[in-house]
């Protein structure tokens, strides 16, 4: 065991840009690590809510995101702390390209740097060296020298052609400095399947556990590992910097078991919360979830897709993300779920989030323009006929009291959809919201009754002095 009480040391696996195997690399490692004995934990730069799930299935270990936009320091820290507890190695996937991120203020970007730089975690770089040879090292010059706060602490060359390919652009890389650890030659044969909002999910993708072992052989047999290993630093520089955050405010929950180690990122909406999980509602994030249940939440599941209706005793109903798009002829004809679920809404609060939103409103048409009848606790029609994709970081303030807070509270989160709205509808906004450019302020979502939902998924609530 290399780790160290209470923190395990750590690398972030990050990129120039996208598409360049990040994934690949981190689920690979993270399962050669694994079948060597190690405990290691993978986790999420930025709000992706697919990746995690991977990394579960890789590591037998929970996953979850760290966002430096959408979390302040002092949350970032604590959920980091608890994720590298109890393990010997934690890799941090990037998202994007290493440096890219939104205006803010300096650390709170969103970049994957900003969470390299906030927990010390040295960086190994992925290059995808197609189409280059000795360029590449330039590339990695100007990481090196771009931002003083990360280290680049080692390279893997990906799609690498041939050994004199491999020659070229590794010399030219080593000459600088930073050991070269591998070079993955091009192969289409460890690909993961992928739909619109990325990769297929964990859950979804057939024979996952033979994949994963086929990837890790990959990475194993063109990596060094124990050298790559190595080069893991110690954790947590702003551990001791971070302001302890107050436990999450539920008058509701009084569980003798309630933990407050500055981890709970959204006060649970209830003490006993009803969510929706199959394969038309899965994305929530495992942060989230555990805020709750350290708070001394109770969660039940149930699933639309099997017409199942939220339990009546729960105290509030939750819709998270997914694909309704791609199940809306079955969640039409789930008449014991609709019919539950407004029974639900006429007494306790419910929220959709994107794709729980579709859900509640009137209509949504399927990709081949066909509509389907949905819950009509809100007057919104969605369209996946008329895609168009919706991406970025989201301020969000309620423009009214409800389950996620009192009028004006303000959470930080992200839309990420391809569907469109066909007609807003006539529903009072859930929230006003304005993306991360200082673009005008806008009503989004709706609100009837005790029933909310918008397109926004929350990440996290806003610190107080933000």
């Amino acid at each position: 065991m290399i780790g160290a009480a209470p923190f395990a040391p750590g690398l972030m696996i990050a990129a120039p840009r996208s598409g360049s195997g990040k994934t690949t690399l981190t689920l690979g490692l993270l399962r050669a690590f694994r079948r060597r004995g190690l405990r290691a934990v993978g986790v999420k730069s930025g709000p992706d809510y697919i990746d995690p799930a991977f990394h579960a299935a890789a590591t037998g270990r929970p996953s979850l995101n760290l966002d430096s936009w959408a979390m302040d320091p002092a949350l970032l820290a604590a959920l980091a702390a608890r994720a590298m507890r109890d393990c010997d190695i934690l890799l941090c996937e990037g998202s994007m390209g290493l440096f890219d991120g939104v205006p803010a203020a300096p650390g709170r970007s969103g970049a994957s740097a900003d969470v390299a730089a906030a927990l010390g975690l040295p960086v190994v770089l992925l290059l995808d060296v197609s189409g280059q040879a000795q360029s590449a090292a330039a590339i990695v010059n100007g990481c090196m020298a771009y931002d003083p706060r990360i280290t680049i602490a080692g390279v893997v060359l990906n799609r690498v052609g041939s050994a004199r390919h491999l020659r070229l652009a590794g010399d030219a890389i080593a000459a600088l400095g930073v050991p070269v650890l591998g070079a993955l030659p091009k192969s289409g044969a460890v690909a993961l399947p992928e739909r619109h909002l990325g990769l297929v999910q964990a859950g979804e993708t057939a024979d996952l556990d033979a994949r994963l072992d086929a990837i890790a052989d990959f990475v194993a047999e063109h990596v060094r590992l124990d050298d790559l290993l190595a080069l893991a630093a110690p954790t947590l520089r702003a551990v001791g910097e971070a302001i302890p955050r107050p436990q999450c405010p539920a008058p509701w929950v009084a569980s003798p078991t309630a933990r407050n180690d500055g981890a709970c990122a959204l006060p649970p909406p209830g003490q006993r919360i009803a969510i929706a999980r199959d394969d038309a509602f899965s994305f929530i994030y495992p942060h989230i979830l555990d805020g709750w249940r350290d708070a001394g939440a109770e969660i039940t599941f149930f699933s639309p897709l099997a017409d199942q209706a939220p339990d009546r005793d729960c105290d509030v109903c939750w819709l998270p993300g997914g694909y309704p798009e791609l199940h809306a002829g079955r969640l039409g004809a789930a008449d014991r779920f609709r019919e539950g679920l407004r029974a639900f809404a006429r007494q306790k609060p419910v929220h959709g989030e994107c794709g729980g939103y579709m859900a509640l409103g009137e209509s949504l048409a399927d990709a081949g323009g066909v509509v389907h009848r949905m819950a009509g606790l809100l007057s919104v029609r969605t369209s996946f006929e008329k895609r168009k994709m919706n991406l970025g970081y989201r301020d969000a303030s309620l423009a009214a009291d409800g389950c996620l807070g009192i009028e004006g509270t303000r959470l930080r989160g992200h839309e990420f959809h391809y569907a469109s709205v066909d007609d807003a509808g006539r529903d009072d906004p859930f929230a006003v919201v304005k993306d991360a450019y200082d673009g005008p302020a806008a009503p989004a979502g709706g609100r009837r009754g005790r029933v909310t939902g918008s397109f926004f998924h929350v990440v996290a609530r806003a610190a107080w002095n933000e």
